[in-house]
């Protein structure tokens, strides 16, 4: 007897069908299963057979193959486990056929039946609402992120003999619901850190709103204790709350790299991820045997710090160029191409020499040979695609020690967003939402300089040797100083002020 039961895998961040399909007929007793598997997939063979057992499901002996379809596509992991269990038994004629029709299985199996949570589950339930199917059975743990996806009937489940009983009653199931709109609309603005807490450093503080309004990439540079890290940190709390969309996009990556809560199944705050100078390549951008998200993909709309910039493997480092031009990472292996998203905004923090404190000569002793070696470490193409680049001075004592708070996060926040709004409204038509984000085509048309700005951008051009991405993201920073101050058209205030903002590449790395 046939039978086939839908299941979904995840390649990247997209699911794709899975069609698991099971015949039983009469010779010698046998079990088994193709369709370009991985080893994880064909050890389901006993954790299927043992869970049956230990469900109550008394199976006669009979010569058994099962087939996951398509067979040319690698299928890897565990949660085509439900759906082989069900189809073995609706070929056995212990599940009515008619009610697996519509029906998507997600999930692994324990040898005592038990259905366990599967990473990707929000990806995957999505996949079935999309082609056409009513109804998902998903692991008990993973409801509430099935449920996120609207259209679509989520039925978590516990157990294998619940599923089987679900699958006889059909008014026993329970879709569950999840407010995802609500959640969203709902978040908390409020953080463990806020920029009232940062005492002096006005200039990172600026260069901080700047960066944040048009989602520049930030570099700061300075001795160690002068506040780049906590001004890094307390980025996120001036970016404006996350949309149901953004929500969505951001909540796919964390669901494929099970970092999702089960208590909480959407990431309703902007992502701020910090990585330690020795992660290696794959971890910074992804890949892996099965290409996996790496921490620019989970920092997608959100913020990617990179402290010590100078310590992290050169390698490393200048695999990010490429997700930095794209917002996205490509990952190419030989069963594929996947891709995955990079829209973060980075900021690094460095030293501006190894021990820290040049140019003070009374604590520095490092040579200038050592001090150039030292930048150097930091190639001239990633430094051209940051877009700020600032200094911070010591923190003087009267500014620490004065008691008197900084301006709170929510009142910067207020202006940022009301910027990126300006910008959301003049891209609405080209699929891009931030300054930092817009091509030479839309250069030409946002970014017209007058005679003046012209004649002093020239100027810059000629003396600081920049290159022509430089200029370009010069130009992309002046936009957002005049978004800033609400101008229609830059003026060199704004272009000085930009410029400004790239005067350390002469002073370091000249």
């Amino acid at each position: 007897m046939y039978s086939r039961v839908n299941s979904v895998a995840i390649r990247g961040i997209e699911g794709y069908l899975v069609e698991v399909e099971s015949d039983v007929s009469t010779g010698l007793p046998d079990f088994s299963m193709v369709g370009f598997l991985s080893s994880e997939v064909k050890e389901a063979r006993e954790r299927v057979r043992t869970a049956l057992r230990n469900s109550g499901f008394s199976l006669i002996p009979k010569k058994i193959t099962i087939n996951l379809a398509p067979a040319d596509v690698r299928k890897e992991g565990t949660a085509h486990d439900l759906a082989l269990a069900v189809s073995l038994l609706a070929a056995y004629g212990i599940v009515p056929e008619d009610s697996i029709q519509d029906v998507v299985m997600i999930g692994e199996l324990a040898l005592n039946g038990r259905v366990c949570a599967v990473n990707g589950v929000l990806p995957r339930v999505d996949t079935a609402r999309r082609e056409g199917f009513s109804t998902c059975f998903v692991p008990w743990e993973n409801r509430l992120e099935g449920a996120v996806v609207e259209g679509i009937r989520v039925v978590g489940v516990k157990s294998l003999e619940e599923a089987v009983h679900f699958l006889y009653r059909p008014e026993k199931q329970v879709a569950e619901h999840c407010p995802a709109a609500r959640l969203v609309q709902e978040a908390s603005t409020r953080s463990e850190v806020d920029f009232s807490e940062v005492n002096g450093q006005e200039t990172m503080k600026r260069a901080a709103e700047v960066a944040a309004a048009g989602m520049h990439n930030l570099l700061l540079i300075g001795s160690p204790g002068s506040g780049k890290s906590m001004i890094a940190r307390r980025i996120p709390t001036i970016l404006p709350q996350m949309t149901l969309e953004e929500s969505l996009a951001v909540s796919r990556v964390y669901s494929v790299a099970g970092l999702l809560r089960d208590d909480l199944p959407l990431i309703l705050q902007r992502p701020f991820r910090a990585p330690h100078h020795t992660i290696s390549t794959p971890a910074l951008v992804g890949g892996g045997r099965v290409p996996r998200p790496g921490e620019i993909s989970l920092a997608d709309r959100g913020v990617l710090f990179l402290d010590e910039l100078p310590e992290f493997q050169k390698t490393t480092l200048e695999v990010l160029r490429q997700p930095m031009e794209d917002r996205e990472v490509t990952i190419a292996r030989i069963g594929g191409t996947c891709r995955f998203p990079a829209d973060a905004m980075i900021v690094a923090a460095m030293n501006p020499c190894r021990c820290g404190y040049y140019p003070d000569r009374s604590r520095c002793h490092c040579s200038e040979r050592e001090v150039h070696s030292y930048l150097t470490r930091i190639s001239r193409p990633l430094l051209d695609r940051m877009d700020i680049c600032v200094e911070a001075p010591p923190v003087k004592f009267k500014e620490l020690a004065g008691g008197r708070s900084g301006e709170s996060s929510a009142a910067i926040r207020e202006r940022v967003s009301r910027v990126q709004k300006i910008q959301q409204e003049r891209f609405q038509e080209s699929g891009i939402f931030f300054n930092s984000q817009m091509q030479h085509r839309h250069l030409k048309e946002i970014c017209r300089l007058g005679k003046e700005e012209e004649a002093l951008m020239k100027r810059v051009f000629e003396q600081k040797q920049l290159s022509a991405r430089a200029y370009h993201r010069l130009l992309k920073v002046a936009r957002t100083l005049a978004d800033l101050d609400g101008e229609k058209d830059i003026r060199p205030p704004h272009l000085l002020e930009a410029v400004s903002y790239r005067s350390l590449e002469a002073k370091f790395w000249g």
